[in-house]
């Protein structure tokens, strides 16, 4: 499907997908990150494909999920699932778990290029530029240092919105009927979580400082904890805030939790 080939409500789409894109990290927070501001941007895709409040609200209630990406190139997640959704809308029996599962599976690989390509590459590029020509006593200088940067960021996240969108409507008319569907979803699944995971590995840091003496010679617990199971002890305690969550406790009581256990567990010596 070319671009020429999008019926005009579905260029109306994509231009309001793509604008909607900029409010990505309008509301970000440390509960659900990104996801307010990708329901807020998908929200021109989900008022059109769902005619009932209560439909819209299922839907936006979808989004609100954890997500988080390179902002940059959102666009082409958020394609896909609109797309996704459009299908959803249509067909009652299709699985609208399958639209969380494939957006978290894009995420994670989509923002490990968008991180590389626009933090540490365009961002390097257009700041070398800049900052020569400022030394130089170019007035232009923070005029080429965003445009520069913001020329492909604006094409990629454009033509990536387009392009997601395609390829999900052709996914979805392709996949309709013979079960592919499914298979995607639980390998989208599957690769979730495993980022998921890594982001527990990376941005939940917790060691003890216990140690015992055996004789003369002093063990010190977290180094035995690493050999065995490493990261272990973050592991655990996600696991325990994801109980507490499933319990019915609120994020901010969780935090609260969180945070006092970190200056108790320090007071004592135990972290």
């Amino acid at each position: 499907m070319s671009k020429n080939m999008l019926q005009p409500e579905d260029k109306k789409l994509v231009n309001e997908l793509f604008w909607g894109s900029f409010l990505l990290e309008a509301c970000y927070n440390y509960e659900r990150q990104q996801a307010l501001g990708f329901a807020v941007g998908i929200w021109p895709a989900i008022k059109r494909f769902y005619k009932t409040k209560e439909e819209q609200s299922q839907a936006l209630v979808r989004h609100m999920a954890i997500y988080n990406t390179t902002p940059h190139v959102s666009g082409a997640i958020a394609g896909v699932a609109a797309a996704m959704e459009k299908e959803a809308s249509e067909n009652r029996n299709f699985d609208v778990n399958a639209i969380n599962s494939v957006k978290v599976g894009l995420m994670g690989p989509l923002a490990g290029i968008g991180d590389s390509f626009f933090w540490g590459t365009f961002r390097i590029i257009a700041s070398g530029i800049g900052i020569s020509l400022a030394q130089q006593g170019s007035p232009l200088a923070p005029i080429i240092f965003l445009l520069v940067f913001n020329i492909p960021h604006i094409l990629i996240r454009y033509f990536g919105t387009l392009y997601g969108y395609m390829f999900g409507t052709n996914l979805m008319t392709n996949l309709k009927d013979n079960g592919i569907i499914q298979v995607i979803s639980k390998a989208a699944t599957i690769v979730g979580l495993m980022v998921i995971g890594g982001m527990t590995a990376s941005m939940v840091s917790m060691t003890t400082k216990l140690s015992f003496m055996i004789g003369e010679t002093e063990f010190a617990l977290q180094s035995y904890i690493d050999q065995i199971f490493p990261l272990a002890l973050p592991f655990c305690y996600t696991l325990i805030m994801l109980g507490l969550l499933k319990k019915g406790f609120k994020s901010t009581h969780i935090l609260l939790i969180t945070i006092l256990v970190g200056i108790l567990g320090v007071f004592v010596g135990l972290f």
